[in-house]
């Protein structure tokens, strides 16, 4: 078999896992994330690593959208308050930076969102807003039903493509 027919099939099976993915994200979770990026007067992003990359893309879009959005850590980001909304990204379920960053935006009055694999991790539990991405991330790459993607990537594309949509 050719290296392109080996690169071929292995598209074929990352845009089938994609697939599954994608038809198994809940419409109410995208609402709800939609209402509250829309309803909040600032929006604030933060990912870790490659996560934190396609938050930068997020960000980058719904600020093309005309909405106040930004990156938590640049130097123009303005704190958070009552009407604004945090959103982080928690993969595998939870980090203590995005706990404590959650925390703080609670306790400013502001409104806390995650885009997450894992509906029942801590974040998720503590977000006012929950988008599930039931995808692989690396917190379960290790056994069962391997996507071809490896570690977290399923998950990171499968984000990419749901802030475009």
């Amino acid at each position: 078999m050719a290296d392109t027919d080996k690169i071929k099939n292995m598209g074929a099976r990352a845009l089938a896992d994609l697939s599954v993915v994608l038809d198994s994200v809940q419409e109410a979770d995208i609402e709800g994330f939609i209402t509250a990026i829309v309803g909040a007067k600032r929006v604030a992003l933060h990912g870790l690593g490659r996560e934190g990359l396609q938050m930068r893309g997020l960000a980058m879009r719904l600020f093309h959208l005309g909405i106040g959005a930004h990156v938590v850590g640049d130097m123009t980001t303005p704190p958070l308050g009552v009407g604004d909304l945090l959103i982080v990204s928690a993969g595998p379920g939870d980090f203590t930076t995005i706990e404590a960053l959650m925390n703080i935006a609670k306790k400013a009055g502001a409104k806390t969102a995650v885009v997450t694999a894992q509906a029942s991790g801590g974040a998720a539990l503590r977000a006012d807003v929950v988008l599930h991405i039931p995808a692989q991330t690396m917190a379960n790459d290790q056994a069962g039903n391997l996507s071809v993607l490896p570690m977290g990537s399923l998950f990171e594309v499968a984000m990419m493509l749901i802030f475009e949509l």
